[in-house]
């Protein structure tokens, strides 16, 4: 197996289990502010991956000052801007409006890595890209309401993003995944405690243990398990064609919500199968156009 196939398949974990965000996510929200349920979750993350590093003795990695300076970008603009801006927005809008306004990273991360930085892209999978972009919106559409406060937190959300990932990128190439994760969680969560006090929201062990199991999942399941799997994804593919491949989620928690709320799939979702089916084809090259013998 290639290392690109094996960054595609990290992807696609990666997708599956951070589909469940916005609904476990919303649900934490029933006891536990916004920003307490994001500094929360992020701490148990960094408990998570301490304990993954220490058992495969990778702390020393931490002697590395360059790896501080990498991951200090991952926390300003990931751990602290892009959750604190997604977190905000679930509190004022729809998981489905979020999922969909989400999608706007595939082209914010376009633009620096293959704009910008001239990373390679192929035409095969800039198709692929826009017919999973697509898809989404197809899915998403009977859901999308008028636009408010916190879509716009979502937007803005999906331009930090990109910027983190190019210092996750750099960070993974000097040290272990498990190490940056633990690094991230443990230096992003008391930032994210002080947001939440300056915004008058107060950690309350009653209503932390009433949302015990959310938390615990989003610590351990979406911002940790499925970080691993992004970070190993991203060090074998490039940013933009694993953004793209991410649009499956969507799609992923509209089926989640299927079988757990018992929501039954629309017409519109069905047809979104045909966009994402070739669009994940395209994208994983196993879709290729025809070029003729001349290379026109």
């Amino acid at each position: 197996m290639t290392e690109e196939r094996k960054g595609e398949l990290f992807i696609f974990g990666e997708t599956v289990t951070w589909s469940l965000f916005p609904v476990i996510t919303v649900l934490s929200y029933k006891s536990v502010p916004s920003m307490v349920s994001l500094a929360v979750s992020t701490f148990l993350s960094s408990i998570f991956f301490l304990v993954i590093a220490l058992y495969k003795n990778k702390l020393h990695e931490l002697k590395n000052l360059l790896l501080w300076k990498y991951v200090f970008g991952v926390v300003f603009f990931i751990g602290i801007l892009f959750y604190s801006f997604y977190y905000f927005g679930l509190t004022l809008t729809t998981p489905g409006n979020a999922s969909i306004i989400a999608l706007f990273e595939v082209f914010t991360s376009y633009v620096l890595f293959h704009v910008i930085r001239k990373d390679h892209f192929s035409f095969e999978s800039k198709v692929g890209a826009v017919l999973m972009t697509l898809g989404a919106i197809i899915v998403l559409i009977p859901n999308f309401s008028s636009a408010n406060f916190g879509d716009l937190f979502i937007l803005i959300a999906t331009f930090c993003a990109p910027l983190g990932n190019l210092f996750q990128q750099k960070a993974r190439q000097i040290a272990s995944t498990e190490t940056i994760l633990f690094l991230r969680g443990i230096l992003a969560a008391p930032f994210l405690f002080l947001i939440a006090y300056m915004f008058g929201q107060h950690l309350v062990w009653v209503e932390i243990k009433s949302s015990l199991l959310f938390l615990v999942l989003n610590g351990l399941i979406i911002l940790g398990l499925s970080k691993i799997f992004w970070l190993e994804g991203i060090a074998r593919i490039s940013v933009t064609k694993a953004n793209a491949l991410g649009s499956l989620a969507p799609l992923f928690t509209l089926l989640i919500a299927w079988l757990v709320l018992l929501q039954t799939p629309t017409v519109w979702q069905v047809a979104s199968l045909v966009p994402f089916f070739f669009g994940v084809l395209l994208l994983t090259n196993n879709l290729k156009f025809r070029h003729n013998k001349y290379g026109n």
